[in-house]
């Protein structure tokens, strides 16, 4: 059974950073993808960042040149260390996994349970 731990969520000041967490375990494939998600209030989920074990990236062009995504993947960790923190970014931000990249919601089966992030202004 896959499992998506996230961690690192917090309260930030405009221009602030955090780096967020997720850990892995159960994927039954050694290749595949994992994303960062968020959904802010009222909206719909959207796709931040994903990149695959071979290390391809994707990214929301709203968090090109702020946010990075990494892997660590002897430790199954994948990192989104987002940097210039904006109120709009405000949200619940999820990790998620699958055998595809892309930064689709539907393309993703697997969810951890989230972790918020908030930035004031």
């Amino acid at each position: 059974q896959v499992q998506l731990v996230e961690s690192g969520g917090g309260s930030v000041q405009a221009g602030g950073s955090l780096r967020l967490s997720c850990a892995a375990s159960g994927y039954p494939y050694s290749s595949y993808c994992m994303g960062w998600f968020r959904q802010a209030p009222g909206k719909e989920r959207e796709g931040v960042a994903a990149i695959y074990t071979g290390g391809g990236t994707h990214y929301a062009n709203s968090v090109k040149g702020r946010f990075t995504i990494s892997q660590d993947n002897a430790k199954n960790l994948v990192y989104l260390q987002m940097t210039s923190l904006k109120p709009e970014d405000t949200a619940m931000y999820y990790c998620a996994a699958s055998d595809y990249c892309s930064l689709q919601v539907s393309a993703f089966r697997n969810w951890g349970q989230g972790t918020q992030v908030t930035v004031s202004s």
